[in-house]
């Protein structure tokens, strides 16, 4: 499935630990009755200095066992931390504040540099029971596993700020589940994240008022993640990097037609990358109220609400924020948010449109005008930029909606060319709900992953054909 990358070295990292204590529980993996490896992501693997087989020079050769071992029953990994870090935060969980939350199925184990010199946390989902875990069983659904994987595939390819599914290993068990068909198969996720520092990470020692630790973690935020020298007012600069990086993620949401479900502070991390998916979906078409999770009765988290859901939650670091620092100028650069992200969006839009910005203004003008037509057109969204890339707007009745854009284009040179096999493809690739459960389907009665690998395989040629 992935392509043949250059392997990076092995940086094993162990940052975390300066933070101390009050971050963290250390906690013991849970121990699977089965370790079947069902995807593996090479690709990613190669980032960090971790491959397969015999290995390179200064990389962690691991052979196919080894893999299972480290990703499945969580032996650590050589110079990296030592036992797994369930960490410790509160969040805001559909704007209601709860301060009984933390890491319940999932932990950190391992932190690396990647090819790009950033440091990089290897986090679990379904990896057994911690002491933030209340009543839940510590455990992931294979499905829920399967959907992962093929949210942060899609999403790296329309170029939005992802955590990476590093591996998913199915794990023998039967779990039951009051939402779904029951008894359902068991998993264990590992993903790659630049951070699993949370909005809530924040509000958590602001709650405490613990300001020391307060001070410490913006310290470690700042330097660690944001590769930033602190200056004379560290916490509203790490402030600044956190909104313009969140508003980023919720432009770059839009233009991949894309609704996380569940956007509460404990899912929005201070490096700007969407993580821990739920119940998300893809838009078929532009519906400002098209909602993903069946709970969200009022549409908190719906498609068109999602800008201002993430606006929210920043104010929401801004008030944690008011522990070491006075009000005024968090509230200063919170008032960026709403111009940050309109320049995102429109930014997005032009990127995943296949053409050159031009400036600001003209940017902002052409996206409106898309978005627009796209929402008055009902024209399914994939289609849309699949026919349209490169900036040339096919002709014929469907396409009148689009007579503004089209107008609005003629200034535009394209980015890149149709030239790569994917835009001959009679339709685009996408990962609509639909095909979401035909590919659980084929896995839950016939245990046939051919699917599940042949729509990694496209959402990765698509990428390529974006890039």
């Amino acid at each position: 499935m992935a392509e043949n990358p250059q392997p990076a070295r092995y940086r094993p990292r162990t940052d975390i630990l300066g933070l101390g204590d009050p971050f963290y529980d250390a906690v013991a993996p849970a121990s699977f009755p089965a370790h079947i490896l069902r995807f593996r992501n090479d690709h990613a693997a190669a980032q960090i200095g971790i491959v397969s087989g015999d290995g390179t020079a200064d990389t962690l050769p691991l052979t196919d066992e080894a893999w299972l071992d480290h990703f499945g029953r969580f032996a650590p990994l050589p110079g990296s931390i030592p036992q797994p870090l369930a960490l410790r935060y509160h969040g805001h969980q559909f704007q209601s504040y709860n301060p009984d939350i933390g890491d319940g199925r999932g932990f950190v184990f391992a932190q690396a540099t990647d090819d790009r010199d950033r440091l990089l946390d290897l986090g679990t989902k379904g990896s057994g029971q911690t002491p933030y875990s209340r009543f839940g069983d510590g455990r992931l659904t294979l499905k829920g596993g399967v959907r992962e994987v093929l949210a942060t595939e899609m999403l790296e390819a329309l170029n939005v700020p992802t955590s990476r599914s590093f591996s998913l290993i199915e794990t023998g068990e039967e779990l039951v589940r009051g939402d779904e068909p029951s008894p359902t198969r068991s998993a264990v996720l590992v993903r790659l994240n630049h951070s699993h520092v949370r909005i809530g990470t924040f509000q958590r020692l602001a709650y405490e008022r613990d300001a020391d630790a307060m001070h410490r973690l913006v310290d470690y935020v700042l330097t660690r993640l944001h590769g930033r020298t602190p200056g004379s007012t560290p916490a509203i600069d790490l402030f600044d990097e956190v909104v313009g990086r969140v508003a980023t993620l919720a432009g770059r949401f839009m233009a991949a037609g894309f609704v996380h479900g569940v956007l509460n502070t404990d899912n929005i991390n201070v490096t700007g990358e969407s993580f821990d998916y739920g119940p998300w979906r893809f838009a078929p078409i532009w519906d400002v109220g098209f909602t993903a999770a069946y709970f969200d009765h009022h549409g908190l988290y719906a498609f068109g609400r999602q800008p201002d859901a993430m606006h929210w939650n920043v104010m929401q670091l801004a008030v944690a924020l008011r522990t070491v620092v006075d009000a005024p100028p968090l509230i200063e650069v919170l008032e960026t948010f709403p111009e940050r992200h309109a320049t995102a969006a429109a930014e997005a839009l032009l990127w995943r449109l296949g053409v050159r910005p031009i400036d600001p203004a003209s940017d902002r003008a052409l996206a409106d005008a898309l978005t627009t037509a796209l929402a008055t057109s009902h024209m399914p969204i994939d289609d849309f930029f699949f026919e349209a890339f490169g900036g040339w707007l096919p002709e014929g009745d469907d396409w009148t909606a689009f007579e503004n854009v089209r107008a609005l284009l003629s200034e535009y040179r394209p980015r890149r060319d149709r030239s790569h096999s994917y835009w001959s493809d009679g339709t685009p690739c996408s990962i609509l709900i639909g095909e979401v459960e035909a590919i659980w389907a084929a896995i839950a009665e016939r245990d046939d992953w051919t699917p599940f690998h042949e729509k990694v395989a496209a959402i990765r040629r698509m990428g390529q054909a974006l890039a």
